[in-house]
């Protein structure tokens, strides 16, 4: 759909004594498989716009078909995952795989895997030749905001846990730093998922915190960047726990410490658009990357070569502060694209 094309016009016209109409556009009609005595449905804006789309069909009592796939056309080992999580991210509620000879048990161990690291995904019915996953999740339930927070926090945990090896509390990367990894991937398929679904149900969009669904591709962006985010943070608390001795003492902590404070700030602008506030979390993210940049490449005092744990680790702290300044970034133009009180487009 093309958001900023030119306005097409259509008059009001009467319908009867009383009521009024306007006509759809043919096109439009086509693609949605409209036909006279149709439903359709109206969701109104707090700005008094009008989002249009088909009705739900109620006509039918048969479920929705489940997403069907046959396991013969993936058979290296964790392609059924990668599929799973696909489907699930696609919006389908049940995903059928199925196959001509019996699955072998690490098939089978793979797709519970699959909906281990899903939230609200369940096998529900197993046999030799076939499986049936089903996601509980109501789409309604989980609002985009509240998600974003869910990742921050994550986010947080996962420095907080580097900062546990700088001090000397932790010995090595344990079951914490496993945990945090994979409830990232948890809530990063489920952000996924949501504004799929909200991208082809304005209603959804609306009741998970997008009321503008325009405003769905820059929520996307954020999802990315924060998923990338745990990526960085990941391969740093990795490094850190694998190595401390490599960083310990060094001025790369305190880089660590004010990371926290500016993820913060910037998730904040982005749940709650304001243009100071953003501006704020936009120059406390750049002056981040300046202390940043400005630390030492070589964190051993002993020295050591381009690939030691030590320079892996403090680029990724660098790779982390670039995306946080990117975020900043997008909470200024969120702010910006609200209208926020104050600002007046084409004013001198």
């Amino acid at each position: 759909m093309v958001w900023g094309g030119p306005v097409r016009e259509r008059r009001v016209l009467k319908a009867g004594h009383s009521s009024i109409a306007v006509t759809l556009p043919k096109s439009w009609a086509e693609a949605m498989h409209l036909r006279p005595g149709d439903a359709v449905v109206f969701d109104q804006n707090d700005d008094g716009t009008l989002y249009l789309r088909p009705a739900p069909s109620t006509g039918s009592s048969h479920p929705p078909q489940p997403f069907s796939v046959h396991a013969a056309l993936f058979p290296e080992a964790g392609q059924l995952e990668r599929v799973v999580a696909g489907a699930y991210r696609a919006g389908h509620d049940a995903i059928e795989i199925h196959s001509d000879e019996p699955l072998n048990p690490e098939r089978l161990e793979e797709l519970q895997s699959a909906a281990r690291r899903l939230l609200g995904l369940s096998v529900v019915a197993q046999d030799p030749h076939r499986v049936v996953l089903q996601s509980f999740i109501d789409p309604s339930k989980y609002a985009l905001p509240q998600l974003v927070q869910r990742m921050k926090m994550i986010l947080i945990a996962f420095v907080e846990e580097a900062e546990r090896h700088l001090n000397r509390e932790a010995s090595r990367p344990g079951l914490r730093h496993v945990s945090l990894a994979e409830e990232t991937g948890k809530v990063h398929a489920l952000l996924v998922r949501q504004l799929l679904l909200a991208s082809r149900d304005w209603s959804l969009a609306k009741m998970i915190g997008s009321p503008d669904p325009r405003q769905l591709l820059v929520w996307r962006v954020v999802v990315q960047s924060l998923d990338e985010l745990g990526s960085h943070l990941d391969e740093l608390c990795r490094s850190i726990g694998q190595h401390p001795a490599e960083f310990r003492g060094h001025p790369f902590a305190r880089g660590l410490a004010g990371f926290k404070d500016v993820l913060e700030a910037v998730v904040d602008a982005l749940v709650h658009p304001s243009l100071p506030k953003a501006c704020e979390a936009y120059d406390a993210a750049l002056e981040l990357r300046r202390q940043v940049e400005d630390l030492p490449v070589r964190v051993s005092r002993r020295g050591g070569s381009e690939n030691s744990p030590g320079p892996r680790g403090g680029e990724a702290l660098r790779q982390a502060v670039d995306k946080l300044v990117g975020m900043a970034e997008v909470a200024v133009d969120r702010a910006v694209a609200g209208g926020e009180p104050g600002l007046s487009v084409g004013a001198r």
